[in-house]
């Protein structure tokens, strides 16, 4: 079977289908480094529907997720300042695989190894589709953004800045 037309599961795509949450599969040639700008060119998508999933923490290095238009950062001060939070920063690599159990670049907000609360730029929510990563690197998969707030509580916040 080729690559193209399955792709095994992950935690992810396993607690969406577990939901009974309808996806589309979005397989691609990860670039190390590349981001979402890289998956967006190959697949044909708008970086601002493709989203990134962020591990970050606050000043007591309890973890959170952001999720971020691909063609936008976070501004951690506007987001610190949203959720109550003295400061935010992003986790180091090692320590965002621990908590998401996911490789970064691999990172879903599906199906993680740990609960954390998840922040999503609202202006994500107004998108019909978004494409958002499967759990895996190369690996993106196409869901409405309600489904995040559904099946993840996320709360809409206003902390992007154009990259």
């Amino acid at each position: 079977m080729s690559k193209k037309t399955h792709v095994s599961e992950t935690p992810a795509t396993q607690m969406l289908r577990a939901n009974g949450i309808a996806f589309t599969e979005h397989p691609y040639e990860y670039l190390e480094h590349g981001g979402a700008q890289h998956s967006a060119e190959v697949l044909g998508l708008d970086p601002f529907t493709v989203v990134k999933t962020l591990v970050m923490q606050d000043q007591d290095a309890k973890p959170l997720i952001v999720l971020m238009h691909g063609n936008r950062t976070v501004s951690t001060k506007n987001l610190a300042r949203q959720i109550g939070a003295k400061s935010v920063e992003p986790c180091k690599p090692e320590v965002a695989n621990r908590h998401s159990g996911y490789l970064v670049g691999g990172t879903s907000p599906f199906g993680t190894r740990r609960a954390m609360p998840v922040y999503v730029e609202s202006t994500i929510l107004d998108l019909p589709k978004i494409a958002i990563n499967g759990g895996r690197r190369g690996y993106l998969v196409g869901i409405d953004p309600q489904v995040c707030v559904r099946l993840l509580d996320a709360k809409p916040v206003q902390c992007a800045l154009a990259e």
